[in-house]
């Protein structure tokens, strides 16, 4: 299967698209290069050929002999979409469905979406894929109104698939320092202080980057039927955390590191997540990872690179702070489009 994944050289896709190759499909890369500086050390065997746009400017001619999309690409996290909610808008909501649009023109029949479990926003008890969604960010609602817009798109000909993963961690050779277990396990390795600006009460459902990878194998392997316009939360029951205990399993890994918690911090978002639909009904998917292997595998990567605060802090492994610079160098115009030199 020719497979087309937008945001091929983030956090998830470098790590994603050597597993598709292994899994005999040829994938087209896309992506705009804004994190291209963000390289930790070089751990890929094979990069895609890749075309360097942004998801608003796509035309059908990029999308010939396409079989499957997975859609990838938008800005990232919650500080990010809070950066600029209207340029977040445009290019997480609107250049998703203008994909989507070409997609489904092209006749490409799989359209694999991800989407995230921050939808749920501030939730009592425990939620599942039926549960009501109560988005906080910006971020947030444009994954509501993609997942909404789709369903609305579905048909017999255009099958989306929503996978609202749970928060990632791991290691990748495109990393990621500002999501929860990789930012805490940075802080150990390099300040051994861990000062917690919260009480570390709010939930947290986890899962590894090579987990929600086979998630989305498993999604393009699965008969059309099961997946075909379904929401799967991606992650596994057993990693529901509390923020605090997520600190502590990095603790226990990185020794003689000092722990500090403050008080309920201005982000109330607090969930815990039911993954028993993906367990049950997406054949062969399991959790392979959980917080203390992820912890163990970050240890092991930053003794071997010696990772040093800089690295850690600087602006290649944290999106706001990149995307920030790229601004502010004027290499980027107020929507976000390269400018040109």
């Amino acid at each position: 299967m020719k497979v087309l994944v937008t945001g091929v050289e983030g956090y998830l896709g470098c790590l994603l698209t050597p597993e598709l190759v292994r899994d005999g499909h040829e994938v087209v890369g896309v992506d705009t290069g804004f994190y291209k500086s963000g390289w930790l050390w070089n751990g890929l065997a094979r990069t895609p050929y890749t075309l360097v746009e942004d998801i608003r400017t796509l035309t059908a001619e990029h999308l010939e002999g396409v079989e499957a999309v997975v859609h990838m690409a938008e800005l990232s996290n919650d500080p990010l979409g809070q950066l600029s909610p209207t340029i977040t808008y445009e290019i997480n909501h609107q250049g998703s469905l203008h994909l989507a649009r070409l997609a489904k023109q092209a006749g490409i029949e799989r359209f694999v979406y991800m989407s995230s479990c921050s939808v749920y926003g501030v939730a009592e008890g425990e939620v599942d894929e039926t549960s009501p969604v109560n988005p906080q960010t910006a971020y947030a609602e444009c994954k509501t109104m993609v997942e909404r817009d789709l369903t609305a798109m579905a048909d017999d000909d255009f099958s989306p698939t929503f996978l609202r993963n749970a928060t990632a961690f791991g290691a990748s050779p495109r990393m990621r320092f500002d999501i929860v277990l990789n930012n805490l396990s940075g802080l150990a390795w390099t300040t051994r202080r861990i000062a917690m600006v919260s009480d570390g009460s709010p939930w947290r459902p986890l899962v590894h980057a090579l987990d929600i990878g086979q998630a989305i194998r498993r999604v393009l392997q699965a008969p059309r039927d099961i997946v075909h316009n379904e929401v799967f939360n991606v992650g596994s029951s057993e990693q529901n955390y509390r923020v605090r205990d997520i600190a502590e399993i990095v603790r226990a890994e990185f020794g003689d590191c000092e722990l500090s918690f403050g008080e309920n911090g201005g982000d109330n978002r607090s969930y815990r997540v039911s993954f028993e639909k993906i367990a049950n009904k997406l054949p062969g998917f399991a959790c392979e990872w959980d917080a203390v292997r992820g912890a163990r595998q970050l240890h092991e990567v930053f003794a071997r690179i010696q990772l040093d605060s800089e690295t850690f802090t600087g602006r290649g492994h944290t999106r706001l702070l990149q995307l920030q610079h790229l601004i502010d160098t004027g290499q980027l115009d107020d929507k976000l489009f390269w400018r040109v030199p």
